[in-house]
């Protein structure tokens, strides 16, 4: 089959790799009809994550067609149109049990921490993800979901990450009706945090980032207020003096380790790598959130230490949320709000790119070129 593969940092590369097979009783073989480039994919582009090794395949959002089961598989037959979450979860151990499916203990040997994701280096599992043909889906009665009538593949695709984080990221920030909603990062995890953040009845809500074009979008798509942080000598004050000095009730960390803003947090966070990425929406979002407010966190950084105003988060009251999404949690309610109008994901796909070119759709949403929002890939055969 044809696949992405890894080849350094700013580095892929499409070739020919052998097909997936199934290694154990409860997967499947899923083939794929659509993939998306996530902003968490940058990182690993970047080579800010440890362990993604040389010629693994990345791709964490993906949908498609079963074409094999294990012996052990129920609820999946070949055939079935599929939207698969980027966790890769047991569905038994503890934390499963309990809703958390992106810490699950089974599936990642590294489950210290985080737990397993498709295409997400070897501290995520190691497992090879869906920028390729086909993609080997363990514990396939668990992750893997059967795609509703009512969805079309976009709509789907969004679904296996993106709406389902951001719903998540405007969850845990705790919103109360009528409460101020601050949302760093205007990429489309940020996008559909802001918009979710109505749902749990924001009273008002502003986006910031430094890239106009995504700002303008946001305002469409989210129907929102915006700051561009270039434009300001000071975002915080700015923020602060719009909230009548007491600050917002809650602020949404959706931009993660390669965040702009601060020089000294990009040289030791970045650039110099001795520090988990630059954690500058965090400063922002502990300093503009008001006393007793909440800070959640859905903007990926790695598992080193971060210079993070812990102090003053303290001294303020404020409650600290933070996760990888467990997608299947939130899964149906995302879907019905979908299906009752209330939002069309598939809106942010700005780009459809070739399986053979993707290493241009890299660049492209690296480099924030042509409006880039979210591109998606799909491989030849599927787009046929």
């Amino acid at each position: 089959m044809r696949a992405m593969t890894y080849r350094g940092p700013y580095r892929v590369r499409v070739v020919d790799k052998p097909l997936p097979a199934i290694e154990h009783p409860r997967d499947a073989i899923v083939r794929v009809t659509r993939a998306c480039i996530c902003g968490s994919d940058l990182h690993l582009y970047h080579g800010l994550v440890p362990d993604t090794r040389v010629g693994q395949t990345f791709g964490h959002e993906f949908v498609g067609i079963v074409e094999e089961v294990g012996a052990q598989v129920r609820e999946l037959r070949p055939g079935d149109r599929v939207l698969v979450p980027f966790n890769i979860a047991c569905g038994e151990c503890y934390f499963c049990r309990k809703g958390l499916h992106a810490n699950c203990h089974n599936a990642n040997p590294n489950a210290t921490a985080l737990g397993a994701a498709f295409g997400y280096s070897h501290t995520a599992g190691g497992y090879d993800g869906g920028q390729a043909e086909y993609v080997r889906v363990p514990y396939a009665d668990v992750g893997p979901t059967k795609i509703p009538s009512s969805l079309d593949d976009d709509n789907a695709l969004m679904c296996t990450d993106a709406y389902p984080t951001g719903y998540q990221a405007a969850e845990m920030a705790g919103i109360r009706r009528g409460d101020s909603v601050v949302v760093f990062g205007a990429g489309p995890i940020g996008l559909f945090a802001a918009r979710c953040a109505w749902f749990m009845g924001a009273g008002r809500v502003l986006v910031v980032d430094e890239y106009d074009y995504r700002l303008e979008f946001a305002r469409r798509f989210a129907q929102c207020e915006t700051l561009n942080f270039r434009d300001v000598s000071d975002p915080v004050w700015l923020l602060k003096k719009e909230s009548d000095w007491l600050g917002w009730d809650a602020a949404i960390d959706a931009a993660g380790c390669e965040a702009r803003g601060s020089a000294m947090q990009r040289l030791l966070g970045v650039r110099l790598k001795l520090l988990s990425g630059a954690a500058t929406p965090l400063h922002w979002a502990i300093d503009a959130v008001r006393k007793g407010g909440v800070v959640s966190i859905v903007g990926v950084y790695g598992p080193t230490l971060n210079a993070i105003p812990i102090g003053t988060a303290m001294n303020k009251g404020v409650t600290l949320r933070m996760g990888q999404a467990s997608v299947k949690r939130n899964l149906s309610r995302c879907i019905e709000h979908i299906e009752a109008g209330h939002i069309d994901p598939k809106e942010i796909i700005t780009h459809r790119i070739p399986l053979e070119d993707i290493g241009d759709g890299y660049h492209l949403f690296s480099s924030k070129l042509d409006g880039c929002i979210k591109p998606i890939i799909q491989p030849d055969g599927a787009r046929a």
